[in-house]
């Protein structure tokens, strides 16, 4: 993929991806402007998450979850901005690690509170080490991609088993994160193998109506939201299992947040 040769600030794209948007469309200080802005769904609400865990003196497991996923938005609005080869780096490791902390998350979630699994941790860590010095000497994203793709695919397998045999009532949320990512990731699809035809009808369309088929960009808001609600139903899984009342709510009756009370049920 070979948008646009258009001067930009950050000069010529040294990454190993150059994704379908043209770049330096729409600023001339932003390689990809929609795929760098979309990033900001990955970005907030995960901070805001990060803090009301932490305030519900919740383990800094699920602290680390949030504050990981919103790395990767970090990561990738840096990469989108300025299509650099370390930026690169910035987005596509994270997503490694972020994604290991999400699978401890999960498959812990079932212990007594505050213990921790070394030889998980272990594994994990070792795991992300080899997956980066490959990397780093393989420059092949599909690699990357593969990787990526198995640690999801143990969050799928887990989350599946828990709402399956340990709490049905669970499945709505599991469900819907699952269905908003695999959205993303079909979006992700179309926009890598109809490049060519959508950049075509692009420059045909009006600015705004050409901005919504931006499906890189909408990779970035369905994965991140899917990540994101991910995360709740992993949180609402542990403080279940602990006893804390968990409670599903909705900021301005459309963001969702989990809110645990600090007093255990009986």
């Amino acid at each position: 993929m070979a948008p646009s040769d258009r001067p930009g600030y950050w000069g010529r794209p040294t990454s190993t991806l150059d994704w379908c948007e043209d770049n330096y469309v729409v600023s001339f200080y932003i390689a990809e402007f929609w795929n760098t802005v979309s990033n900001l769904i990955m970005i907030i609400p995960p901070i805001f998450g990060a803090i009301q865990t932490f305030r519900d003196g919740m383990e800094v497991r699920y602290v680390f979850a949030f504050l990981g996923l919103a790395a990767v938005g970090v990561g990738s609005w840096c990469f989108h901005m300025t299509l650099q080869y370390e930026m690169q780096l910035l987005d596509e490791l994270p997503m490694i690690y972020s994604c290991c902390v999400f699978v401890y998350c999960l498959y812990e979630c079932f212990k007594q509170e505050n213990t921790v699994h070394h030889l998980v941790i272990v594994i994990l860590f070792m795991f992300s080490v080899i997956v980066t010095v490959v990397y780093l000497q393989w420059k092949e994203p599909v690699f990357h991609q593969v990787m990526y793709g198995i640690l999801v695919g143990c969050l799928v397998l887990r989350s599946v088993f828990i709402v399956t045999w340990v709490y049905p009532w669970l499945q709505p949320l599991a469900y819907t994160s699952l269905t908003v990512f695999l959205m993303g990731f079909l979006l992700w699809n179309i926009d890598n193998i109809f490049c060519d035809t959508l950049r075509d009808a692009r420059r045909k369309l009006p600015p705004i109506v050409g901005a919504v088929t931006q499906f890189h960009a909408w990779w970035h808001i369905l994965t991140g939201l899917g990540s994101y609600l991910h995360i709740l139903f992993s949180l609402q899984t542990r403080t279940t299992y602990l006893r804390h009342r968990p409670k599903v709510k909705f900021i301005c009756g459309l963001w969702p947040v989990v809110h645990v009370e600090t007093d255990k049920a009986l």
